[in-house]
């Protein structure tokens, strides 16, 4: 089963005053308590080095690595996925803006140029042998259902299918594993309480508002059917990593365990979910 673990679970987010940030030595070593064996890098500067993966007995899957790309023709630095042995670029389509509570509209010649440039970095991607996959995002350019499917008609990038994320911006997860599970070359695994997430799609709550109050469940805690995710995904013939991302905000060191008791349930729950 290839389960790692994302920083994010542990508060660690690459938005300007997300909440505490807790150090990459406590992060790491909790991670390999729960079992986790590799992890993606978490947002620039929370590693000092990609060598403090090796010493804490963990592998680089890749990073999170928000890009406009719907405006002029970006890069990305492919050298430290190659240089660390990581094989994933999860792309997101940022707006320019800091944080994920609000997001502008685009014209169809944005929209153009959000596609061509997403099938540019998954080439040069490939180039490396690396996967770039675009990530549907709350608070990107690529949220909604019909973003998702706009994508799905006019680029041949393949997708991060990230449970919580999606059924925020109102694409049900099973439905799109089902129907474009082939599209699929990453899964962040999260889970959602549903109602929270109609109040941030419907505008009556800020995102990082209801983050902080606890809008992503442990797996199997919240309204992801799991179950019949993994069942698409299988029948696809899906191989790839499960990323678990409980995305929270802390105010404080921890007095007590902290986010790893969460970790540690959703990894127990989705390993029972894999190996059935």
């Amino acid at each position: 089963m290839r389960i790692a673990g994302a920083p994010i679970s542990w508060g660690v987010c690459e938005v300007p005053g997300w909440g505490h940030q807790l150090s990459a030595d406590r992060v790491l070593r909790e991670m390999r308590e729960v079992g986790l064996t590799a992890t993606e890098f978490g947002p620039d500067g929370f590693l000092p080095s990609d060598g403090m993966l090796r010493q804490h007995g963990l592998a680089a899957v890749g990073g999170f690595v928000p890009v406009v790309l719907h405006r002029g023709e970006p890069t990305v630095d492919l050298d430290r996925f190659v240089a660390a042995g990581a094989d994933t670029v999860v792309l997101a389509a940022a707006t320019g803006q800091d944080g994920y509570d609000t997001r502008p509209e685009l014209d169809d010649a944005s929209w153009k140029q959000l596609l061509s440039n997403a099938d540019r970095l998954a080439a040069a991607a490939r180039e490396r042998g690396l996967t770039a996959v675009l990530h549907p995002h709350v608070g990107t350019m690529v949220e909604t259902y019909a973003d998702v499917q706009r994508v799905l008609d006019g680029s041949g990038i393949a997708l991060c299918l990230d449970t919580g994320h999606l059924l925020i911006g109102g694409t049900d997860p099973v439905e799109l594993a089902e129907r474009a599970g082939d599209r699929v070359a990453h899964v962040h695994a999260k889970d959602v309480d549903a109602g929270m997430a109609a109040e941030v799609r419907a505008g009556r709550r800020m995102y990082t508002e209801a983050v902080a109050a606890g809008m992503y469940r442990p797996i199997g805690s919240g309204d992801v059917d799991f179950v019949r995710v993994a069942a698409a995904l299988r029948r696809h013939g899906y191989d790839g990593w499960w990323v678990l991302e409980q995305d929270t905000i802390l105010a404080r060191e921890p007095a007590d365990e902290g986010p790893v008791a969460d970790v540690r349930r959703s990894a127990q729950r989705l390993r029972d979910i894999l190996s059935t």
